[in-house]
């Protein structure tokens, strides 16, 4: 399988993604719904929101740290790619 780095960015991508919907399902579903999808993104998104809040101030808002998290997974999955494609690069 050549391209086994693409697995982690597909998983990067996934919690990225996942942290944008729940930003902008957070403008019109309560913090405490019921609501299975929400849920749902709380639960796979609630460990990369904590480790942004170790690194962000307490009085910012838990959507600036959703978009936060969702900032920082892009430049990972960017550096993820760099450092990847350089070193699997095939040379002649």
């Amino acid at each position: 399988m050549p391209f086994w780095y693409q697995i982690p960015d597909y998983l990067l991508a996934i919690v990225m993604y996942t942290l944008l919907g729940r930003v902008l399902l957070g403008l019109i579903v309560p913090p405490e719904s019921p609501n299975y999808i929400w849920r749902f993104f709380c639960r796979l998104t609630d460990p990369v929101v904590a480790v942004v809040a170790l690194v962000t101030p307490k009085a910012a808002a838990p959507v600036v740290l959703w978009l936060f998290g969702f900032v920082w997974l892009f430049w990972l999955r960017v550096l993820l790619v760099v450092l990847l494609a350089g070193t699997l690069a095939p040379t002649s």
